[in-house]
């Protein structure tokens, strides 16, 4: 299920760098985080669906990996995205 529309752009307005930024690791991380938030909810209700599970660890794979990106190449945006987004790590 995608994101509702309002909720993506106020995600991307809050994340981007710049006017036209929709794809710096730090707005891809909140709408996976978003996302994951989401399907997290889902599965409260639908304990079963392992197929939705797998696409649910696969997001937070990917979250995983542009977060070590972020940190690598520069820790202050990394501690600032993990903050705002109140992650563990």
């Amino acid at each position: 299920m995608p994101l509702v529309p309002g909720a993506k752009t106020r995600v991307i307005s809050n994340f981007r760098l710049h006017d036209s930024d929709t794809g710096s690791p730090e707005v891809q991380i909140a709408l996976l985080s978003q996302r994951i938030e989401q399907l997290t909810e889902h599965f409260k209700t639908h304990k079963k669906d392992h197929h939705s599970r797998r696409g649910l660890l696969m997001l937070v794979g990917q979250r995983r990996r542009l977060l070590d990106y972020l940190k690598q190449s520069s820790v202050e945006r990394y501690r600032k995205v993990v903050s705002s987004l109140s992650l563990r790590k």
